[in-house]
């Protein structure tokens, strides 16, 4: 059985029960951080050309019956159709288990599917043993230079993302991204013209905007594929999937939960983006080329993206000296999805925690504090 430090203990309790219902957020001060960059003024560094950006302003709902009834579904389409297209998704019976292996505490299951359009996609499935029923399952979303190695059990080290899960109960899958893992050299390019993760990006972005698409698109289709897959899985308790990722990973989990009602509970580290502030810093560089959706900003900013995840539970985890995700925008993000939440009479359901001199990094609190939000709002049945 897993057991947290006095600290770690003293902080997840800090982490559900201090904060106030009016403000969903939570300021930590962790052991230790490695820290980042120190945010400066908004808008000091940005010319003045730019400064003048129109970008709508997304109200609040403050009528549930009309966000349920009309509007919620208006902003999703809205959304989907910034998109670009996203072609029919393959027969989830059609994935194939490549690989098994028995390891203590959990099996290892390899698989792969062909995504239906220009790619075979590899990913894992990690199941505990002696599963008394269908279990809660856990998506793990990589980062932008990671893969789904990121979530395989490591009992050697008890903050293994995938370890800290599975040995909870939870069925852990995630998949290599367009551009990442077992996936590099078979884009566009091919292995030769297309050298690394960032060429297979690049060529990957461009050939879905001539297609219509858009490849931050393509990359959300593929973990809807997962979910299919997980569908199909006797193992799997289908009423509880959750997402979870840091950085690109981060944002995978909260995009996909916006727009697929399947995801029921999400934890995000270290992407919690405004864009707005994220333009006032002058951090658009802060971003691969994938994480840019042609027209968002026409109609809103990421507050109305994660409104689509209300009522459902959502936790996010910051550092204040991340340029990626810069603090006055997480403020933004904060009130506003308060609200949001509120308004269903879910206040508890939303948080936000920002570490204090953390930076773009997954700092063991909030490794803890994932596990311990999808053991509370996940749990495994008894």
């Amino acid at each position: 059985m897993f057991r947290v430090s006095s600290a770690a203990a003293l902080l997840l309790v800090f982490l559900f029960t201090s904060a106030s219902p009016l403000d969903a957020q939570d300021r930590v001060t962790p052991k230790q951080a490695k820290g980042g960059e120190k945010q400066g003024e908004a808008w000091a560094e940005v010319p003045d050309a730019f400064k003048g950006l129109k970008i709508p302003d997304w109200p609040v709902p403050t009528d549930l019956k009309r966000w349920q009834d009309s509007e919620r579904a208006k902003t999703r389409q809205t959304l989907l159709r910034c998109l670009g297209e996203m072609p029919p998704r393959p027969d989830p019976r059609k994935v194939k288990v490549v690989g098994k292996e028995e390891h203590d505490g959990y099996t290892l299951e390899r698989i792969e599917f062909h995504n239906g359009v220009d790619m075979v996609v590899p990913g894992i499935v990690v199941i505990p043993k002696n599963l008394s029923g269908p279990a809660p399952a856990v998506i793990g979303m990589h980062g932008h230079s990671g893969s789904k190695n990121e979530y395989l059990p490591d009992l050697k080290n008890e903050r293994s993302l995938g370890w800290m899960l599975v040995k909870r109960g939870f069925i852990v899958a995630a998949i290599d991204s367009d551009f990442n893992g077992d996936r590099v050299g078979k884009g566009p390019g091919g292995p030769n013209l297309d050298k690394g993760a960032y060429p297979q990006e690049m060529s990957l972005f461009k050939l879905y905007l001539w297609q219509g698409r858009s490849l931050w698109g393509m990359m959300l289709r593929e973990e809807q594929c997962l979910i299919d897959y997980l569908e199909t899985r006797p193992e799997v308790d289908t009423t509880r999937i959750g997402a979870t990722g840091m950085s690109m990973g981060c944002t995978r989990a909260w995009w996909t939960a916006a727009i697929d009602d399947r995801i029921q509970a999400v934890v995000g580290v270290a992407c919690f983006t405004r864009y707005t502030e994220l333009i006032a810093h002058g951090n658009l560089r802060k971003h691969g080329i994938y994480y840019f959706v042609p027209g968002v900003l026409q109609h809103f900013d990421t507050e109305a993206i994660h409104a689509l995840i209300a009522p459902r539970p959502h936790l996010e985890l910051s550092g204040d000296q991340d340029g990626g995700a810069p603090t006055d925008g997480i403020e933004v993000l904060e009130k506003k999805l308060g609200a949001m939440y509120r308004l269903y009479g879910k206040g508890e359901n939303f948080r936000s925690v920002i570490y204090k001199g953390a930076g773009h990094e997954y700092l063991p609190e909030m490794r803890d504090a994932m596990a311990a939000w999808f053991e509370k709002h996940l749990p495994a049945k008894k």
